[in-house]
């Protein structure tokens, strides 16, 4: 498969579809608290996409093959040491102390738009909202690197260089990937690499950079359900995710949250 560059049409395509994944971040984020459940996250989800947006929940169905079922949820919502793809359900309820991570992808006029944010469930320890916050500035320095002439391994590097400075580990079994009316289009985003190498960005292109980070080994493992991923050690995970497009000056995030800042970063 080759790289897809975009046309100026696609692009504002996908700019409507990012917007869309955003609101539905957006749309949720008073609802994550104590006491509800995954299942009812994803309900409310799902009807605000289908019903509210008129769009179409990426995820649901997804990715069947003959050994597994495709994806059962219109959204990922994963949990403490669940690195990323945990199902939803009704029997998951928050609890003061959890860190979760919440997967949105959009299809809208045949176009994706895929974001993810974490939430703090009450009160946390130090050492758990630090890994969510190291892990949103890698997000944010990879996004740095993107402009036309720049190299994957760019965004790589500077995300596991941050990372490993503040002594976590880098998932190396997923990686962020290109989109468009595809969800899962070239080139793959890896969030390691060597400054300097890898392929060569150039505008127009759309991708999503999504560093998954773990407070222990980077080891992950697949449970029986097929989808699942959890970190091998049983220790803490945690994700960002936006969907870019390469501009003539820089890149261009598709899906922005209103009211959204950059981390300070180093």
């Amino acid at each position: 498969m080759a790289i897809i560059i975009k046309t100026p049409e696609q692009i504002e395509k996908m700019r409507i579809a990012g917007r869309l994944a955003a609101d539905v971040l957006d749309m949720i984020t008073p609802k994550v608290r104590e006491g509800i459940s995954t299942g009812e996250l994803n309900e409310i989800c799902h009807d605000y996409m289908v019903n509210v947006q008129g769009t179409v929940p990426a995820p649901l169905h997804y990715g069947a093959q003959a050994d597994r079922p495709g994806f059962p949820s219109s959204i990922c919502t994963s949990l403490n040491e669940v690195v990323c793809h945990g199902i939803p359900s009704d029997s998951k309820k928050l609890k003061k102390g959890d860190i979760l991570n919440i997967d949105v992808t959009v299809i809208k006029d045949g176009y994706h738009g895929d974001t993810s944010a974490m939430f703090c469930i009450g009160e946390v320890e130090e050492y758990k909202q630090r890994l969510v916050n190291v892990t949103r500035e890698c997000l944010y320095l990879g996004i740095a690197q993107v402009r036309p002439g720049a190299r994957l391994g760019d965004i790589g590097a500077a995300i596991s260089k941050h990372a490993h400075n503040n002594h976590y580990s880098v998932v190396e079994d997923f990686c962020g990937h290109g989109i468009g009316e595809g969800f899962h289009e070239d080139p793959q985003v890896l969030h390691t690499g060597l400054a300097g190498t890898g392929e060569l960005l150039k505008e127009g292109m759309t991708f999503t950079i999504e560093p998954m980070i773990n407070l222990g080994k980077r080891g992950t493992r697949i449970k029986k359900d097929g989808w699942t991923a959890v970190t091998r050690d049983g220790r803490l995970s945690a994700q960002w995710e936006h969907t870019l497009v390469v501009t003539p000056e820089g890149c261009e995030i598709l899906t922005l949250r209103n009211g959204e800042t950059t981390p300070q970063l180093p």
